[in-house]
C-alpha cells in the first residue's frame, strides 16, 4: 500500500474475488451485450429492408433482381448509429466525470431501451418516412450506446482488484461477442418462425410471392429485441453504489466512500477524511485535461490510446469488405434471386452466427484468460502483428484465394483475422484507457479514445466500402463508383495494422498496479515523465 493511498481503495485493490465482482460484470456486461446486439443486428436485416422498400414493380416476361438499399440509404442505415455512438462517447464520458458514473449509467440505459423500441416502430406510409424515422431512432440509440463504453469500463476498473482487473474489464467487453451471437440467434429464430408459417417461393420463381407482407414484422421484431436485455438490468444498475474512487477522489466524500465499500466488501473501513483533503490539495491531483501538466504526464498515453483504437477499428469494421466473398465462396449465401426474402435473412443470420461461434467469441475469452498473465501491451502488440500478417497473406495473393480449391484456406485466414482482433487490440484498446488516467478524467479520456475508435469505424465501414469496389466499371456494385479493388484494400488494411503496432509502444503497461499507482494520485508520483523514470513503464519505440 502506497503511503498516501486510502484504506478503502487499498481494500478494493487487494480484495479476493467475491460475488460483487461477478455482479458488476453481469450489470456492465449486459449493457455491452445490448450495445453489440443493437449495433450489429441491423446488418442482418438491411437486405430485407431493400426487398421490402426498394423492389421495383414486377415487369411481365422480365426477370429482375430483388430490391436493395441504394448506397446512400445503406450508408445512412448502417452508419447513423456509429455517428451517434461517437457523439455519446464524448458527451457521456465527460458527464460521467462531472456527475458520477452511477447517475449517468441509468440515463444511457433508458435511451437504449426507448430507441430500440422506437427503431422497430419506425412509421410512415412511404419508404422515405420509414427509413428517416429508423435513422432518427438509431442515431439516439447509438448515442446511448456510446455512453456505455466509458462508463462500463470505468466502473469495472474502479471496482476490480489490481490482480485480476484486466480479466474483469475484458469479461465486460467479451459480452460484445455474445451480443453479436445473440443477434444472429434471434434472427434465426424469428426468420425460421415466419418462414415456416409463410412458406414462400424464391424471387426467380415468383417475385411477388417471394416477399410475404408479414416480412415487415421480421426486421422490426429483430431490432426491437435489443430493448429486452437493457430493460432487465436497469434495476440492478440503479442499486449499484457509486464507485469509491469517484466518491473519494473526485467528489471528495471519504465518509460516503467508506460506507458504500464497507457494505460491498462486508468489512469495516475508516473514512480518512483528513487524508482525502490532503490528497485533494496535491498539485498532481488538480490539473485539467487541457493543461501542460496533463500533456506532460499523459499526453503520449492519450495519443497512444486514441491512435491505436482509431487504427484498429478501421481494420475491424472494414472486414465486412470480403465477408460476402467468404459466405458466397463456401455456399452459405446463394444468389439473392434464388432465395425468398425470409430465406435470405435466415442464411445471413446463420453465417454471422457461425463466424461468431468459431472466431469472434473465442477470441474475446482468450483475452479474459491471458490478459493478467501476458499483459495488455503484449496481447495488443501480438494482435496487431498477426492481423498484419493475415491481411497481407490474404491480400497479396488475393487471386490465389479466389480459386475454388483454395476457398477453405480463405475461410481459415479470414477467421484468424477476427480471432486475433479480439484476442488482441479490439479488447485491449477498451481496457487500457480505463486504467491509465486519473479518476477525475478517467471517463472523459476513455470517451475520447472510444470516439476516435468510432471515427475509425466510420472510415473502415464506409470509406473502404467505396475503396474496395472493382477498378473495372462493369464489376462495381450498383450505385458505387470504381475503387482500388479488394486486393489493394486488404494490403492497405495490413499497413494500417502495422501502424497500430507502432502506436502501441506509446501505451503503458498497467498490469498488477493499483489505479492510483499508475496515475500518481496516491502520492503525487507516477504517470509518464519526461525522463521515463516513473513507476508506470512505457515501452520505448
Amino acid at each position: 500500500m502506497a503511503k498516501n493511498q486510502l484504506g478503502v481503495l487499498n481494500a478494493l485493490d487487494v480484495a479476493k474475488t467475491q460475488w460483487y465482482h461477478f455482479t458488476a460484470i453481469v450489470i456492465a456486461g449486459m449493457g455491452f451485450f445490448t450495445d453489440a446486439y443493437d449495433l450489429f443486428c441491423v446488418s442482418l436485416v438491411t437486405k430485407l429492408l431493400g426487398r421490402i422498400y426498394y423492389t421495383a414493380p414486377a415487369i411481365p416476361n422480365v426477370t429482375g433482381k430483388p430490391g436493395s438499399l441504394p448506397p446512400n440509404v445503406a450508408d445512412a442505415v448502417n452508419g447513423v448509429a456509429l455517428c451517434g455512438t461517437l457523439a455519446g462517447q464524448l458527451f457521456f464520458g465527460w458527464l460521467g466525470d462531472k456527475l458520477g458514473r452511477k447517475k449517468v449509467y441509468g440515463i444511457t440505459l433508458i435511451l437504449m431501451v426507448v430507441c430500440s423500441i422506437g427503431s422497430g416502430l419506425s412509421f410512415g406510409k412511404k419508404r422515405e418516412g420509414v427509413i428517416a424515422t429508423l435513422c432518427f431512432f438509431r442515431f439516439w440509440l447509438g448515442f446511448g450506446i456510446g455512453g456505455d463504453y466509458p462508463l462500463s469500463a470505468t466502473i469495472m476498473s474502479e471496482y476490480a482488484n489490481k490482480k485480476t482487473r484486466g480479466a474483469f474489464i475484458a469479461a465486460v467487453f467479451a459480452m460484445q461477442g455474445f451480443g453479436i451471437l445473440g443477434g444472429g440467434i434471434v434472427a434465426l429464430i424469428v426468420s425460421s418462425a415466419f418462414r415456416n408459417k409463410y412458406d414462400s417461393p424464391s424471387f426467380n420463381e415468383n417475385p411477388d410471392l417471394s416477399l410475404p407482407e408479414q416480412s415487415d414484422y421480421v426486421w422490426r421484431i429483430i431490432v426491437m429485441f435489443g430493448a429486452v436485455p437493457a430493460a432487465l438490468t436497469y434495476y440492478w444498475r440503479m442499486k449499484m453504489p457509486e464507485t469509491a474512487r469517484y466518491t473519494a477522489l473526485v467528489a471528495k466524500n471519504a465518509k460516503q466512500a467508506a460506507a458504500d465499500m464497507s457494505m460491498v466488501l462486508q468489512v469495516t473501513l475508516d473514512a480518512e477524511e483528513e487524508k482525502v483533503e490532503r490528497m485533494a490539495q496535491e498539485p498532481s491531483n488538480s490539473f485539467g485535461l487541457f493543461s501542460k501538466e496533463f500533456a506532460k504526464r499523459h499526453g503520449r498515453h492519450l495519443l497512444g490510446t486514441t491512435a491505436t483504437w482509431f487504427l484498429l477499428d478501421i481494420a475491424f469494421y472494414s472486414q465486412n469488405l470480403f465477408q460476402k466473398d467468404i459466405f458466397s465462396a463456401i455456399g452459405w449465401i446463394p444468389s439473392a434471386g434464388s432465395m425468398s426474402a425470409l430465406d435470405e435473412v435466415f442464411k445471413i443470420a446463420k453465417a454471422q452466427t457461425l463466424i461468431a461461434l468459431c472466431s469472434t467469441v473465442p477470441g474475446y475469452w482468450f483475452t479474459v484468460a491471458f490478459i493478467d498473465h501476458l499483459g495488455r501491451f503484449t496481447i495488443q502488440l501480438m494482435g496487431f502483428f498477426f492481423m498484419t500478417v493475415f491481411m497481407f497473406a490474404i491480400g497479396i495473393p488475393y487471386h490465389h484465394w479466389t480459386l475454388k480449391p483454395n476457398h477453405l484456406g480463405f475461410v481459415v485466414m479470414y477467421s484468424f483475422t477476427f480471432f486475433f482482433a479480439n484476442f488482441g487490440p479490439n479488447a485491449t484498446t477498451f481496457i487500457v484507457p480505463a486504467e491509465i488516467f486519473p479518476a477525475r478524467l478517467r471517463s472523459t479520456c476513455h470517451g475520447i479514445s472510444a470516439a476516435c475508435g468510432k471515427a475509425g469505424a466510420i472510415v473502415g465501414a464506409f470509406g473502404f466500402l467505396y475503396a474496395a469496389q472493382s477498378q473495372d466499371p462493369a464489376k462495381v456494385d450498383a450505385g458505387y463508383p470504381t475503387g482500388i479493388g479488394v486486393k489493394n484494400s486488404l494490403i492497405a488494411l495490413g499497413c494500417i495494422n502495422f501502424l497500430g503496432m507502432l502506436f502501441t509502444f506509446l501505451v503503458p503497461e498497467p498490469k498488477g498496479k493499483s489505479l492510483e499507482e499508475i496515475t500518481g494520485e496516491d502520492d503525487g508520483e507516477g504517470g509518464e515523465t519526461e525522463t521515463g523514470t516513473s513507476r508506470t513503464r512505457t515501452a520505448p519505440v
